[in-house]
């Protein structure tokens, strides 16, 4: 799989853009603030219809315009397809082949992405909710009906909290939708768990290989799902939604007291262990940081297992961030079938450890040359 070509219409400091792309590494080189970033962005947004630096679509429209459109053609082993997204102050538009999509879990997949960023460093010793959005973009990318179940829960459990608030205000209190509403949350975060669950499995094989060889075979990585209370990928969606309704039930008294849902998958977390030693908590940061590249390793090699082939990989600014053994770890990837995009302000640190000539992107105040043109 491969991202052909890019067409920018008004993206953030782009008003017109058109270019095509090596099958293999493309580098955006240019110092900081001149839009190379906004450039990568533009290819996660055609991917996975969202930012991954901010939540408001509107700040992705180019000054004083009413619309801002990215286009590209993505080619698969079996196939070509024309992807377009448009957002507007309206909201978001997605096409496939000019075809608009009614659901966004029908359009995400499309292009696969696998992007690495300097705070996916942190990925292991940030928040818990960092580690959540990272599990939920990234099953969603190979499994729609993920994203339908996890938009489902958030709906409901939204609903959930709202009427425990208002429940709290009454002096007679009807109970009976309260159970409807926990019913509808267990139904749909059984599904969330035991998708979760198999993910982490597959994940946790790639990312123990991959930091075996980044740390020389003397470390063992091992991931375990942080609930309220033990679950495995051995147990059935059937058997999570009994088990989560019946917890529901058990912590009903304390919802009502704290006006909120006090279980269920918008409060889980990962754990991550290196030779079982808890690396978040004892871990030292070249520890934290091998496994959080472990795990986006492991990502590219999930996602071809999954799809039968191999994602983009997006590296923004990353390799400013790692030492040389990871920056050679990254550098191997690249070696692969694997096209990559990478934004850098200098070619200092990819010289003599890159078996490929890059195509070079030159970037200065949204305007784009590529070096040989």
């Amino acid at each position: 799989m491969y991202l052909k070509n890019i067409e920018l219409t008004s993206y953030r400091n782009y008003d017109q853009l058109s270019l095509d792309f090596s099958q293999r590494l493309n580098v955006f080189l240019g110092e900081n603030a001149q839009g190379k970033t906004n450039l990568l962005e533009s290819i996660y947004m055609l991917a996975l219809a969202r930012s991954h630096r901010t939540t408001n679509d509107k700040e992705l429209i180019e000054w004083s315009k009413e619309f801002s459109r990215i286009e590209g053609r993505v080619v698969k082993q079996h196939s070509e397809v024309d992807l377009t997204m448009i957002i507007s102050n309206k909201g978001k538009k997605t096409k496939i082949n000019h075809l608009e999509q009614q659901r966004l879990s029908d359009y995400i997949g499309q292009l696969n992405v696998i992007l690495f960023a300097p705070e996916d460093l942190t990925l292991v010793k940030g928040s818990p909710q960092n580690r959540r959005k990272f599990l939920d973009m990234e099953i969603g990318q190979i499994n729609p009906q993920y994203l339908h179940y996890l938009s489902t829960y958030q709906s409901v459990l939204k609903q959930r909290n709202q009427y425990l608030k208002k429940i709290g205000q009454m002096k007679t209190k009807d109970l009976i939708y309260l159970d409807v509403l926990s019913e509808q949350l267990a139904q749909a975060g059984s599904h969330v768990l035991f998708y979760r669950l198999h993910f982490i499995k597959k994940l946790e094989k790639w990312a123990n290989e991959i930091h075996k060889k980044i740390s020389y075979s003397k470390e063992n990585l091992t991931i375990a799902y942080k609930s309220y209370q033990k679950l495995t990928s051995e147990q059935s969606a059937q058997e999570l939604n009994l088990l989560l309704y019946t917890d529901l039930k058990k912590n009903e008294a304390k919802d009502l007291h704290q006006q909120s849902t006090s279980i269920g998958p918008h409060r889980d977390d990962l754990l991550f262990f290196v030779n079982e030693k808890n690396v978040q908590t004892y871990g030292s940061q070249g520890q934290q940081r091998t496994t959080a590249l472990s795990l986006k390793l492991a990502e590219i090699e999930l996602i071809n297992e999954e799809i039968g082939e191999y994602p983009i990989l997006l590296l923004d600014d990353v390799l400013s961030e790692l030492d040389d053994e990871r920056q050679v770890q990254l550098l191997e990837l690249i070696e692969m079938k694997l096209q990559t995009f990478l934004t850098t302000t200098s070619l200092n640190h990819l010289e003599n450890k890159l078996k490929i000539k890059p195509e070079v992107y030159q970037i200065t105040q949204g305007s784009v040359e590529r070096d040989g043109d």
